[in-house]
């Protein structure tokens, strides 16, 4: 295999089109606007491995979180990974229990994590108000980080350039596939297409768009996130990545706070109006020097959910020569999958690691997933959870 298109410049398709480079192959990069502008750009992005059900998947986001760093040292360094503490809490009784659960489970992984008192915040996050925990004990997982997605795109994307025999083509819309001899061998983009021995599709909440070109259906839900962006902290920076109930907190290159709520965004119903300044004042309750900062940026991401919350990576029957590679929390997953697809469209074998996300497996409409769970039972019929609702452990971040 010689050639390839890769639709879709976010973490997926800039880690994919990586690989192939090394490898050798001939890649041309399609992106309908520009790098990171969807998904990849209006995204919590930290590293929430000690979340993920069942342990083959733990295990593939591991897997993910550790190849992070080794790209990096290929890359002279990952600019993008952020190391900083996790901290989780909840509130109530039966939350707290299932917390502490989930924490000995992954422990038993041999996930590193603790169980401490919440005084230790003051150590662990001199700018979050020891007074807006109220739980007994707090779980700190070490050894995790936050990325700057559109860091790691350009990072990578750069990088293949750099490696040769990479074209990159951004404004390109796809707007048809190409066939030869019953194979998908290119794309079309309006008045122009590019030949390929593959097609790679990383468009993310797009991609079942580019499969239906080719006749195939994707068992893929687009699901909403709104994330703000606040002014520099002053005085201490949030040193941590903070899940408390209600609000997950993590810092930002420009010493800032990104606020994200499963619980807000079940509130997004075609407005976000008063939703930016929900977000802001349930962190203000936290961080209180949030109080002393206004919003700079509020964005709205579309996660690609595949039904049962496990990727889709690989060919679907009728449909030769179009690879698909989907996933949700795809920035922790992206050095492993497009390491792993790189290397199954560049040698033709199989990866074992990959063959339980096929795109063609049965999908039972049961989600694997736990932290999937917690994110369905936030957003049941668009509506914000009741306030007596319990806090479920598993929010994603």
């Amino acid at each position: 295999m010689t050639s390839a298109v890769v639709v879709g410049a976010g973490v997926l398709g800039a880690c994919v089109g990586y690989h192939l480079a090394r490898a050798g192959v001939r890649v041309v990069v399609v992106e309908r606007a520009r790098p990171a502008c969807g998904t990849s750009g209006a995204t919590f992005a930290a590293d929430v491995t000690h979340l993920k059900t069942p342990y083959a998947y733990y295990l593939l986001n591991r897997q993910g979180s550790d190849e992070h760093r080794r790209l990096g040292e290929e890359l002279d360094g990952p600019a993008w990974r952020h190391p900083a503490p996790l901290l989780q809490w909840a509130e109530g009784e039966e939350a707290q229990q299932a917390l502490r659960a989930q924490a000995l489970r992954v422990r038993g992984w041999g996930h590193d994590c603790r169980l401490v008192p919440p005084s230790l915040l003051r150590e662990l996050a001199p700018a979050v108000d020891p007074a807006a925990c109220r739980a007994d004990e707090v779980v700190v997982n070490d050894s995790t980080a936050w990325f700057d997605a559109p860091g790691l795109v350009r990072t990578l994307l750069d990088a293949a350039v750099r490696l040769g025999g990479v074209e990159t083509h951004f404004g390109a819309a796809v707007t048809g596939l190409v066939r030869a001899g019953g194979r998908i061998a290119g794309v079309v983009a309006g008045e122009r297409s590019w030949d390929a021995d593959v097609v790679v599709n990383c468009a993310g909440p797009g991609a079942d768009r580019i499969a239906a070109l080719a006749g195939v259906r994707l068992p893929l839900r687009r699901v909403p996130g709104l994330v703000t962006e606040s002014e520099p902290l002053p005085g201490r920076p949030l040193t941590a990545i903070v899940a408390a109930p209600g609000i997950d907190l993590r810092p930002t290159r420009g010493g800032g706070v990104l606020a994200l709520s499963w619980d807000v965004d079940a509130r997004l119903n075609g407005s976000v109006d008063g939703l930016p300044q929900e977000l802001h004042r349930r962190a203000r309750v936290v961080v209180p020097g949030l109080a002393r900062t206004r919003i700079e940026d509020a964005r709205i991401g579309v996660r690609p959910v595949p039904s049962d919350g496990l990727p889709l990576v690989g060919e679907a029957a009728g449909a030769p020569g179009l690879y698909h590679l989907v996933s949700h929390s795809a920035v922790t997953l992206a050095p492993v999958l497009g390491r792993l697809a790189a290397q199954e469209i560049g040698t033709g074998r199989p990866a074992p690691e990959l063959a339980a996300y096929r795109p063609d497996r049965a999908v039972d409409g049961d989600v694997h997933d736990a932290n999937l769970r917690a994110m369905n039972r936030r957003a049941v019929n668009g509506r914000r959870p009741h306030p007596q609702d319990p806090q479920d452990p598993q929010a994603e971040l």
